[in-house]
């Protein structure tokens, strides 16, 4: 190839480029420009020519320039990628990556200077547009009362603002990029779950209410929320976790708010607002407790509340029902068994204590375990670890034990029939569930709860019942206790198909008691006008909703509201 052809294969490459290329003599006159260049200057290649680069910037940006081919020309080395602000023909700026280097003759002697530039104006841009929006998100950062903590699926830490150490009590020089389990260690690892939930699920936790205990300060009330880190791909990429620390307002609510429901359980009877600040007291402690009632008072629904209301919500909840079974098979239920331990074990089975490893078991009916079952158990409560049955390996377990019983647990023990150990390595707390009859007050609300849930479940709109089925209710003895009175409202529900229950819609037993004693008076628990008010704002003035509430006729109703001078708001215009 010769040289001319060489030349002229060189400058079709030169003008195919992208990025400027320039050339000019040792003054700084334009001697060629490629055709990218007049775009990114907005001249024409016959104006560019022969003009000194000086023409195209400031006189700061001269200075720089002089002091950048200066260095080139001393050293001979070329200089890659600093930033030069070019002016162009219409007077707006660009900013350049510009790399310089020397031309040499074929003497070898410097003759000019050659440099690419490449157009960085928008990506300059972006990135301030990137560096504003993070120092802005910084800012949020830093201010919010919200605790804020990142973590990469590996569970290092990527971010975490001064809220969350304040709240979580981590360390000031806990260092982005350390392993978030050994930034624990301080509580009882309830983040730690949550983290762990999101990460291997892929999903969010949302409002997720923990009590958060330390040895280094007071029990805190915390709501967490968790959802996945995702980049541009949909790929997930960590997680990030929000904790908001509630504890104030917990204790705002227990000295100034009644509660009239804790999770699932309704009623606002004084004893059963004892009962709730105790499982308050209980959530995060990691005790035995024994729940001891009447059938149908809610005792499983108490176990729940603990276990839901803990620091191991997110972990199983098991629930063993001990009168159900015979000796052997409840053995093999509660431990499990290996292959070939008795007739029938055709398969190692893991037992329910196994199941609920790191979570709770409710053992039901507690008192019908047998003298065997009993003396097993106290091993598992003492040392944590039992053997499966026809097993000699030893399995370890971190469970948190509920029992619950419809007997006299100590009558039995003084009779012999239940170890006293047991007995009271069960009974460091007892929660003591009053039967329907000792909280009468409460009925008007489980009717209520239940007509919504039969509303929804059968779709009809039944108000209630009226002022009859209410007294007939009330007078009532309920030995089957609010299961029993479930059940009522099921079967009213089935048998009505107006929008209010009536006594030919409940059961004849009842109808037989409210007929022997009379139309006994409803019991209310406050009569004030304070009451009255509640109970009309929480209807929002629904007359009849508010009557059957209160176990009162309509008319009943108008009259208590004209003697306090109570009337609805007026419509907002």
């Amino acid at each position: 190839m010769s040289q001319k052809d060489w030349e002229k294969k060189y400058l079709s490459i030169i003008e195919e480029i992208e990025d400027g290329y320039v050339e000019n003599d040792l003054e700084g006159n334009l001697t060629y420009v490629n055709q990218a260049l007049c775009d990114i200057l907005g001249y024409s290649r016959d104006e560019v020519i022969g003009t000194n680069h000086r023409n195209f910037m400031s006189e700061e940006q001269v200075k720089r320039n002089t002091q950048v081919y200066t260095q080139v020309f001393r050293t001979g080395r070329p200089i890659r990628s600093y930033v030069y602000e070019a002016i162009r023909k219409d007077g707006k700026k660009r900013m350049l990556d510009v790399s310089v280097s020397l031309i040499r003759n074929q003497t070898g002697e410097p003759t000019g200077f050659r440099g690419i530039f490449r157009d960085i104006t928008d990506l300059k841009q972006a990135q301030e547009e990137i560096a504003v929006q993070k120092r802005r998100l910084e800012a949020i950062f830093r201010s919010v009362n919200e605790g804020i903590i990142s973590v990469d699926p590996e569970m290092r830490i990527i971010e975490i603002n001064q809220a969350a150490r304040k709240i979580c009590g981590l360390a000031a020089n806990l260092k982005i990029g350390q392993t978030f389990t050994t930034s624990q260690g301080y509580c009882d690892n309830a983040c730690l779950d949550v983290f762990q939930e999101v990460l291997s699920k892929k999903t969010s936790v949302k409002e997720y209410n923990i009590d958060c205990s330390r040895k280094d300060h007071p029990s805190k009330k915390l709501i967490l929320s968790s959802a996945p880190l995702i980049n541009d791909q949909k790929k997930p990429i960590g997680a990030i976790l929000v904790i908001r620390d509630i504890t104030r307002l917990r204790d705002l609510e227990r000295q100034l708010i009644t509660r009239h429901q804790y999770h699932n359980i309704i009623g606002k009877n004084k004893k059963m607002m004892e009962i709730y600040s105790l499982l308050d007291d209980l959530a995060s402690i990691e005790t035995t407790v024994l729940i001891t009632g009447e059938n149908g008072t809610g005792k499983e629904l108490i176990a729940k509340a603990l276990h839901f209301s803990g620091n191991r919500a997110l972990k199983p909840f098991v629930t063993v029902n001990c009168s159900a079974l015979a000796e052997n098979l409840l053995e093999s239920e509660l431990f499990g068994h290996i292959k070939g331990a008795f007739t029938g074990a055709l398969k190692d089975r893991e037992g329910r204590f196994k199941t609920a490893d790191k979570g709770t078991i409710l053992l039901d009916e507690i008192a019908d375990i047998s003298p065997r079952i009993q003396l097993k158990l106290l091993r598992v409560l003492q040392e944590k670890e039992f053997e499966p049955v026809g097993s000699s390996k030893t399995i370890k377990v971190d469970v948190r034990l509920i029992a619950s019983t419809n007997r006299d647990l100590k009558a039995l023990v003084d009779k012999g029939e239940f170890r006293e150990d047991l007995y009271y390595r069960l009974k460091v707390i007892e929660i003591n569930i009053p039967p329907l009859r000792e909280r009468l007050d409460d009925l008007p609300m489980l009717v209520d709860h239940f007509c919504k849930k039969y509303n929804a479940a059968f779709k009809k709109q039944i108000i209630g019942g009226d002022e009859n089925v209410m007294k007939a209710l009330m007078n009532y003895h309920w030995p089957g206790n609010i299961r029993e009175l479930e059940h009522v409202i099921e079967r009213a529900f089935i048998l009505c198909h107006g929008q209010t229950l009536q006594l030919e819609h409940l059961p004849p037993e009842i109808l037989k008691r409210s007929k022997k004693q009379g139309t006994k008076s409803f019991k209310k628990a406050s009569k004030d006008s304070t009451e009255l008010s509640a109970v009309l704002q929480k209807t929002d003035w629904n007359i009849s909703k508010a009557a059957r509430l209160m176990g009162i006729s309509r008319s009943t109703l108008y009259r208590k509201m004209t003697k306090y001078k109570l009337n609805p708001p007026f419509p907002e215009v």
